[in-house]
């Protein structure tokens, strides 16, 4: 497990499992993560790494095993505010209302700190435009931001979602195949963003990718993951061809 020296972790995760029926998604995951870490999790299709992502997010619930946020017991930490400014979640849907516009879809980065009035309010009269408005100049796409989401291109709904999670402004930042569907050129971009974010908020970036090259370009460390445990835990320039090869060999026999 690492961690950077007399830090307080802001992710604490001992001995995590999770299982779909006789499926075992998670087995006995210990992992910590620091304030100012960009974390790859990489590992083959159903390898645990989207579950973890959910389970740190709070979406979903470990059948065993300790989660802490920010040094709070994740399970007790109640809905909106508190949560919303600890931990944020670019999931691969998105999550965004292709029938709203663009400023609405932003602007729901702050339901977790507006209360119920306000957030019913913002639907008639989005409040708070100018900041749904900086952030998606920031992502270059203020243009659309009274666009009708659904007629946005893939490569612009993921900007869509970035801004949203920019005026949510978590401590922890978490995102499932950011760049799955992006050329190139747009995943460079997207990643620039998020580890910009990061950096900025002094938070942790947490993300599942399986580009080695992105790998060590954006991230410090990477966590491999494999039939639901974790195969390696090291430096991303570690993560050398032989290292990544082995991890996605299916015929390998998997690690105890």
């Amino acid at each position: 497990m690492t961690q950077t020296a007399g830090t307080a972790a802001l992710v604490q995760a001992s001995d995590i499992t999770k299982r779909f029926g006789r499926l075992r998604a998670l087995n006995s995951v210990d992992l910590s993560f620091a304030p100012g870490e960009r974390v790859a999790l990489a590992g083959p299709s159903g390898s645990g790494k989207s579950t973890l992502l959910h389970i740190l997010s709070g979406l979903l619930q470990p059948d065993g095993g300790q989660l802490f946020l920010d040094s709070q017991p994740a399970a007790k930490l109640p809905p909106g505010k508190k949560l919303s400014e600890t931990v944020g979640f670019i999931q691969q849907s998105l999550d965004l209302v292709p029938q709203l516009p663009v400023v609405q879809n932003v602007l729901a980065g702050r339901l977790g700190q507006w209360g119920l009035f306000r957030s019913l309010a913002s639907l008639l009269s989005p409040r708070e435009r100018d900041s749904a408005y900086r952030a998606l100049t920031r992502l270059g796409i203020a243009d659309k931001i009274d666009e009708r989401t659904s007629r946005l291109s893939g490569g612009e709904q993921q900007r869509v979602a970035i801004a949203r999670l920019m005026l949510q402004n978590p401590k922890i930042i978490l995102a499932d195949e950011p760049v799955s569907s992006l050329d190139p050129a747009r995943a460079e971009e997207i990643l620039e963003v998020l580890t910009s974010l990061a950096d900025e908020s002094q938070g942790a970036l947490i993300a599942s990718l399986h580009d080695p090259a992105l790998i060590r370009k954006y991230f410090s460390r990477v966590v491999g993951l494999r039939n639901g445990v974790v195969q390696f835990d090291i430096s991303a320039r570690e993560l050398t061809a032989q290292v990544a090869d082995a991890l996605y060999d299916l015929d390998r026999t998997p690690k105890a």
